[in-house]
């Protein structure tokens, strides 16, 4: 199976379709989807573009809003995460994951899915030590922290995706921290020569996310927000901890960002630490990102886990953003079991189903889901895994297609995403903003977001309709 991985896209759809199409014609084959790492600006009309964390002067509002009412289709199956610069509020809409526009996927906050077989996964912004430890606070309309934290990673997420076996594909934002020691360092290095204070302080990319990877272990691992290419190969050692314990610093700052200060934004404290947490080193500026100064601050290890049997090497490829001569977008060939068939030179939309162990992770773990500053305490990791093993029963005996002509009718705990959850345009296009053009967006209620729930049987708590606090 073809897949095309791309890192930032800043609302530029239509230049990474023409380039991706250009590819296919250049090299004479066919991809069967795109992922795409971050910063995916999904802002439907002038109002979400309110809810975006970046100064007025680059909000724009992009090509995302012609595939959402339909003026455009994307041409080929397309998976997303968020990173620090999006439509927060409509991806808040979207927690658990959902259509963002027809053929486009979102991961969700955090999420596992499974295409023709092969398991994606993902987690949605970045991170910061003061929210780490926080529930999903956040409600329409956003103040000027507000606006900024929701894109800030949760321990509650990190908990839930470290619970999974090994994927075969992992997307995020940031970078693991580190990893450039498994790369071409010294080419990094002269490529953005103001990585390297960070570089030698042990600064660079996010400790938890490395946590995440030194124990998942997945075979490909895609991330952007540093605006530049670069791999590496991380070799898994037989016990499974890794010889490079990631510190508990800061990510870079990124010169090719928008800074934005923040001096006025409150630190809380943390409520379930799982480490102590160093003071943050200094970091070198970047002048190939967009900035919000208040994101550099030091940031939490992932949770300890336990250590399963997985592949031994993990290919990261980090990826430039969307623009002229730049490096943003590679195509790679990633094996299926999948019977799932294509006639040569014909795109045929991949199965694309719900991964099982994922659902059965979000049902242990929706007791803890808090929508108040407030996180109630965590399990410990063995009552956690005995609880995901005792809702995997569940979903086998409940999650399965509706549909009556469905191969996977009969498969346990196997449900196609398009028997639960269609795209529905939840607020309207651009043009019907009138006077409140320059307001932030009101709450929508999403049902794809209520239909996940229904699948699982759990409270849809990410309904805010009355409760819009600020």
């Amino acid at each position: 199976m073809k897949i095309a991985v791309e890192g930032c896209s800043h609302g530029a759809l239509d230049a990474i379709y023409r380039y991706l199409r250009d590819l296919e014609a250049r090299h004479n084959y066919i991809v069967d989807a795109l992922l795409m790492c971050g910063d995916f600006q999904a802002i439907r009309n002038h109002r979400d573009m309110q809810c975006m964390a970046v100064p007025q002067k680059y909000r724009q509002l992009g090509d995302f809003h012609k595939y959402y009412t339909g003026e455009k289709t994307a041409p080929v199956l397309t998976i997303v995460i968020g990173g620090n610069h999006e439509a927060s509020n409509y991806m808040s809409e979207l927690y658990h994951g959902g259509w963002l526009a027809p053929n486009i996927y979102f991961l969700g906050h955090a999420g596992c899915i499974q295409v023709n077989g092969i398991r994606i996964a993902g987690a949605s912004g970045i991170f910061k030590s003061s929210d780490f430890g926080l529930g999903l606070y956040e409600r329409l309309p956003y103040d000027h922290g507000s606006m900024r934290s929701i894109y800030h990673i949760r321990e509650f997420n990190v908990r839930r995706l470290s619970l999974l076996s090994s994927p075969d594909i992992f997307l995020s934002h940031d970078w693991p921290q580190s990893i450039e020691r498994h790369g071409d360092t010294q080419g990094l290095l002269r490529r953005k020569p103001f990585f390297r204070q960070d570089v030698q302080t042990g600064n660079l990319g996010s400790p938890p996310l490395m946590g995440l990877l030194r124990t998942l272990k997945p075979k490909w691992w895609f991330s952007a927000h540093l605006h530049v290419r670069f791999q590496a190969t991380v070799q898994h050692d037989p016990s499974g901890t890794g010889s490079n314990s990631p510190s508990t610093t800061s990510p870079p700052q990124n010169p090719d960002e928008i800074a934005i200060a923040d001096d006025d934004f409150d630190a809380v404290e943390l409520q379930n630490p799982p480490i102590e947490v160093p003071r943050l080193q200094a970091a070198s500026n970047n002048p190939d990102e967009i900035t919000l100064e208040e994101e550099e601050e030091e940031v939490i290890q992932a949770p300890p886990v336990a250590h399963r049997p997985q592949p031994s090497v993990t290919n990261f490829l980090a990826l430039d953003k969307c623009l002229p001569k730049r490096e943003f977008m590679e195509v790679i060939d990633v094996p299926t079991t999948s019977d799932e068939s294509t006639m040569p030179g014909q795109r045929c939309m991949p199965k694309l189903t719900f991964d099982p162990e994922w659902l059965a992770i979000s049902r242990a773990f929706h007791p803890f889901f808090s929508t108040r500053r407030r996180q109630a305490d965590y399990p410990d990791e063995a009552t956690a895994r005995a609880k995901v093993a005792e809702e995997m029963e569940w979903v086998k005996s409940n999650v399965h297609n509706n549909e009556s002509n469905s191969t996977d009718a009969s498969l346990p705990g196997i449900r196609s995403i398009l028997d639960c959850q269609t795209f529905v345009q939840s607020a309207p296009g651009p043009g019907s903003e009138g006077a409140q053009k320059n307001q932030q967006s009101p709450w929508y209620t999403n049902p794809q977001t209520a239909a996940f729930c229904d699948m699982l049987d759990i409270p849809n708590m990410i309904d805010f309709s009355s409760d819009n606090r600020a």
